[in-house]
């Protein structure tokens, strides 16, 4: 399943998906923010238990009540006590009903689209609809009916558009001042015992946008940050080059190739800014900027490593070769961190709610932690082939020193 999470929302799509819960993504909005949803051609077995929950997060990525490790289905819970609502999918009637009952201060209120009225698609950036959409439909609601008291209204039901077999459905929210906050979208089936987990297909679009972003709000400021970040890193290589040149007899091949990494590193943000920028202003990134930016990412990654490992075997400092041992760390480091790199590049570019970004992610971990102890090896095998040396010459304890130093840097 894929999806998209900011800007204008297109359609993708996901078929045969086993996974009885689906973190689509997650979102942080300030006032007047806003997300659509479209669901298209959602086909599940209908003896099945289907829905959507919307959850305002205490933190990054876990949901109120995946924090109190629920050993059952959220859809089949009948006293909500946290901040949640739920879209429950009802085959017997067509139609989409919204639990709690009644609306609760801490989460926006879900509004139901007219398909018929909208032709199934969600509103393109820039156009009239996208703006209008929110008040007009608001407006068009009517109000719910056999309401017995003022506190329980009735339970609310939106029909959807069966077409060839597909459920199709929308709805969106706006956010107001007390509604601040993070929140997260997740797709439901819950499978009964002793039934088989049959798989279902969906295509779904996402449209959200905070007030003149398109990007999250812990997102915002990270343009700007990274330029930041990028002068920093360029006047810290400037000073960097100034004091190698001033000691000149002190200076070993290593110390310019540490001088490249902050180069590197800051030429690898200014990109990454810029990245971001299109991202905020148009809703997608730029192509060109992006692909740009992951290949100096990759240059500043397999630099860093490269640069660790060669102070790591004491290159330069005992030994202006390598050793068959040293070459075999090179060998297993330089991959992995080209996997490790290339696993990044698919996890930015790719949604949360696929299959695909939660296996690259545990791979850009694996990978990431292989690589931190490929590279200490030569590191402990410099560290005691020094400790030997200094036993007998004071010449090794310096040389120790200064590796450290320079390891630690």
């Amino acid at each position: 399943m894929v999806l998209e999470t900011f800007g204008p929302p297109w359609l993708a799509g996901g078929k045969d998906d086993v996974r009885q819960k689906v973190h689509l993504n997650t979102f942080g909005f300030f006032k007047d923010g806003f997300m659509m949803v479209s669901v298209h051609n959602l086909s599940v077995d209908r003896n099945h238990l289907v829905g959507f929950t919307l959850d305002r997060t205490r933190n990054d990525g876990f949901s109120t009540y995946l924090d109190e490790k629920l050993d059952y289905c959220i859809l089949n819970r009948t006293s909500l006590d946290v901040s949640i609502k739920i879209l429950l999918v009802n085959f017997t009637d067509y139609s989409v009903k919204v639990k709690p009952k009644a609306e609760t201060p801490q989460l926006p209120k879900i509004v139901f689209v007219d398909g018929t009225a909208h032709s199934g698609t969600a509103p393109v950036k820039g156009s009239s609809t996208e703006e209008a959409l929110p008040q007009n439909s608001v407006t068009k609601q009517a109000p719910p009916k056999n309401v017995t008291t003022p506190q329980v209204p009735a339970e609310k039901s939106h029909p959807f558009q069966n077409i060839s077999g597909g459920l199709s459905f929308q709805f969106f929210f706006n956010i107001s001042e007390t509604q601040e906050g993070l929140y997260s979208l997740y797709f439901h089936k819950c499978v009964a015992k002793n039934v088989l987990n049959d798989p279902f297909s969906l295509d779904i679009e996402i449209n959200e946008k905070n007030p003149g972003s398109y990007l999250s709000a812990g997102e915002i400021p990270l343009p700007k940050l990274y330029i930041s970040m990028a002068f920093f890193f360029f006047i810290s290589g400037v000073v960097w080059i100034h004091i190698l040149r001033k000691r000149r007899a002190d200076v070993f091949k290593i110390h310019w190739l540490m001088a490249a990494l902050p180069f590197t590193k800051s030429l690898s943000l200014v990109f990454h800014a810029i990245d971001y920028h299109y991202i905020s202003t148009q809703g997608f990134p730029i192509e060109g900027w992006a692909v740009v930016y992951y290949i100096t990412h990759l240059l500043k990654g397999a630099l860093l490593f490269i640069t660790i490992a060669l102070i790591g075997t004491g290159w330069a400092f005992i030994k202006h070769i390598l050793s068959d041992k040293d070459k075999k760390i090179f060998m297993i480091v330089i991959p992995l961190q080209v996997l490790a790199n290339v696993a990044y590049i698919i996890i930015e570019s790719t949604e949360e709610g696929t299959t695909e970004y939660s296996l690259w992610k545990e791979i850009l971990f694996l990978v990431d932690l292989l690589c931190c102890g490929a590279i200490l090896f030569p590191v402990v095998w410099s560290i005691r082939h020094l400790q030997e040396a200094s036993a007998t010459d004071g010449k090794g304890k310096r040389i120790l020193f200064l590796q450290f130093c320079t390891t630690c840097a």
